[in-house]
């Protein structure tokens, strides 16, 4: 022996401990979680149908019992698929520096809500059409609203200072109802316009709203 390690033809690992092995049954079960929220937003995005436990088991390649084993109900599958996305486009959102003249805010703002609508209308709908009496899919849409009026506060505050309080403030829920994913939907798929067309619409749209760009100090 060398150091308290077994030689046998060269060093022999030493068993992993309780705490390793509890450590990585957490590791396997958080991932079995992920591939089970990622599986039910992979079926919402191919179907406007609210995917069932065998569809999504089938699709993470697991058992429905797994699923429960997880997530007490289908609810609260919703609710956590519902929270990881909306970690992911706020991770999207923050990587795009919003630092420019109007011109190069307007269009990156627009190519990227663009994107987000693209990616994330299926969970919005499925939202809408299941919050029922539930508070916490309330909430999480209230939620993404909010987000979406601080973003766009924060894209336009040069231009949005220039107006009174209450003027502002109609000019940004104006600008959320532009924005909108409903809004985005329509160009996209009942207008059929590709991604460059709609973002010329949205980015023409929010020109002729918003005020002037006060001078630079």
């Amino acid at each position: 022996m060398r150091g308290g390690v077994t030689a046998r033809g060269g060093a022999e690992a030493a068993a992993p401990s309780g705490q390793e092995r509890a450590d990585g049954r957490r590791l396997r079960s958080a991932r079995t979680r992920q591939l089970i929220i990622e599986a039910y937003l992979s079926l919402l995005r191919e179907s406007p149908q609210i995917p069932t436990a065998v569809a999504i088991a089938q699709r993470a390649g697991y058992s429905v019992r797994s699923i429960f084993e997880r997530f007490p109900d289908l609810h609260a599958l919703r609710v956590a698929a519902t929270d990881d996305a909306m970690m992911r486009v706020s991770a999207q959102v923050a990587s795009e520096r919003m630092v420019g003249n109007r011109e190069f805010r307007v269009r990156l703002h627009v190519q990227t809500r663009g994107r987000v609508c693209d990616e994330w209308l299926p969970l919005w709908r499925a939202l809408n059409a299941n919050q029922g009496d539930s508070p916490d899919l309330k909430n999480r849409i209230r939620l993404i609203r909010e987000l979406v009026i601080r973003r766009l506060e924060e894209v336009y505050a040069p231009e949005l200072s220039t107006l009174k309080e209450r003027e502002r403030r109609q000019t940004v829920l104006a600008l959320e109802a532009l924005v909108d994913f409903e809004s985005w939907a329509r160009l996209r798929g009942h207008f059929a316009m590709s991604f460059e067309e709609a973002c010329d619409v949205w980015i023409r749209a929010i020109d002729r709203l918003l005020p002037e760009t006060p001078p630079v100090s």
